[in-house]
């Protein structure tokens, strides 16, 4: 089975989403929906784990989360901004990079923002010309 998110680097499948900033090492794009400022920051090289990345790969997933970061608090003024590698589902690297919005109620979940009807609605193709400023 193909991997999904070598897919999407190729712009096909249904995790394709607007991209955000892209270099030598890695992608950043905006998850796909009306969602808000969920990021995710993928490996080009097909790897499946953490420690299976190069130390290039290591340096250039840092610092593109960390400008993911900083731009989604200047952008959206979060309550949160939050950060997980899990890797259970697709089996190459990727880290999330999201916000909690101000707002957003108690029981929903750290990971369940997405779910929450009350999200901020804004451009999301303009949000992502904006956050590229901050790469």
């Amino acid at each position: 089975m193909e991997c999904a998110i070598c897919a999407k680097h190729r712009g096909d499948g249904p995790l394709v989403g607007p991209v955000v900033w892209a270099g030598d090492a890695v992608v950043v794009s905006h998850r796909p929906g009306g969602f808000p400022g969920y990021l995710f920051v993928e490996t080009r090289r097909h790897v499946a784990a953490l420690d299976e990345l190069t130390s290039d790969e290591v340096w250039a997933v840092s610092r593109a989360a960390w400008c993911a970061a900083r731009g989604l608090r200047a952008e959206l003024a979060p309550e949160h901004v939050f950060s997980a590698i899990a890797g259970r589902s697709v089996a190459h690297f990727h880290q999330h990079v999201f916000v909690r919005h101000q707002g957003t109620p108690e029981e929903i979940g750290w990971m369940d923002g997405p779910s929450w009807t009350g999200a901020p609605v804004i451009d999301i193709a303009r949000l992502c010309r904006r956050l590229a400023g901050y790469f």
